[in-house]
């Protein structure tokens, strides 16, 4: 209970007039009067409390923060440390002012912004016909083997098969009118035949080898009196020696390549005996591709020797 209204009370039981009495109420009890009721105001109680409670409070968020201030200084600190090392010597490797050293200068960028070639400019691939133009620099093997392989031989829909193969260092003995003459004037080294039938149609093939390029060529301009001799066996009988038949004549490199061609039975050829032509000019192509692969195999071998 409020201290005002146990003074109020106190005052009724001394019987002091009334005037007194308001003056007491006013000044507290008198001498000799009973002092007031002893009991705790709680409600101030409970307010001191909570103050202190608050007090407390805010003194340990204060030293949380704190403390959470220091640690992260303490990190900081640490980790710039770390950061530095030695990195931090200066460029003369004396410390800088304050006991810290210096960072290194950042090198100056580059001003050159194009890519740097060599200028040496590469080999360039060597050329396929260099290889077969001379006997200097064609070294591939040759035979009759090399230059006619396999037992068949197909172009397009078109397949031949291989009869008998001859290869010989005599290189009139292998032709026929005035073409052995000219193979030896112009110095013939070897002569390879091979023979190719279908349905009844015979063609012999024949590849003349010249040291140079120039003597094959002069052959391939004197051919229109003669050709290659026809080559029988390995099932075709003789064909094309004493009847009319289709020839034809060419060259690449220091190799020149002719061929005859008809039929098995030794009947005229004619201009209307399209099958003969057909093959003829087959095989004269097979020849041809045969030659050229020489020299773009040993072209491909000096490339890779050039790049090893």
């Amino acid at each position: 209970m409020p201290y005002g209204q146990g003074a109020q009370g106190y005052q009724g039981a001394q019987g002091y007039p009334g005037s007194q009495g308001a003056q007491a109420q006013t000044q507290g009890p008198g001498p000799g009067a009973e002092p007031p009721s002893a009991t705790p105001d709680w409600s101030a109680m409970a307010d001191a409390s909570a103050a202190q409670g608050r007090r407390k409070r805010w003194f340990l968020i204060g030293g949380i923060a704190l403390a959470t201030c220091a640690v992260g200084a303490i990190v900081a600190t640490a980790v710039v440390s770390a950061g530095n090392g030695d990195s931090d010597a200066s460029a003369s490797g004396s410390p800088a002012p304050g006991g810290s050293r210096a960072l290194p200068p950042l090198p100056e960028p580059s001003t050159s912004q194009q890519p740097s070639f060599s200028s040496v400019a590469p080999k360039p691939p060597p050329n396929p016909k260099d290889f077969i133009d001379s006997a200097a620099k064609d070294k591939a093997p040759l035979s009759a083997a090399t230059l006619f392989p396999g037992k068949k031989l197909t172009i397009g829909n078109r397949t031949y098969v291989k009869g008998a193969t001859a290869a010989t260092g005599s290189c009139a003995a292998a032709t026929q009118g005035a073409l052995g003459a000219s193979l030896t004037a112009h110095g013939c080294t070897q002569v390879f035949r091979a023979t190719y039938s279908k349905d009844g149609v015979a063609v012999t093939v024949g590849v003349a080898v010249f040291d140079k390029e120039a003597e094959a060529l002069a052959v391939k301009k004197q051919e229109a009196q003669g050709g290659v001799a026809s080559l029988s066996g390995a099932g075709v009988p003789t064909f094309c020696r004493v009847t009319v038949c289709r020839t034809t004549a060419n060259s690449y490199g220091r190799y020149a390549y002719f061929t005859v061609g008809g039929f098995e039975t030794r009947r005229a050829v004619t201009a209307k005996d399209k099958q003969v032509f057909t093959a003829g000019d087959d095989i004269a192509e097979f020849a041809f591709r045969q030659i050229a692969a020489r020299g773009q195999a040993q072209a491909s071998a000096a490339a890779a020797a050039q790049d090893g």
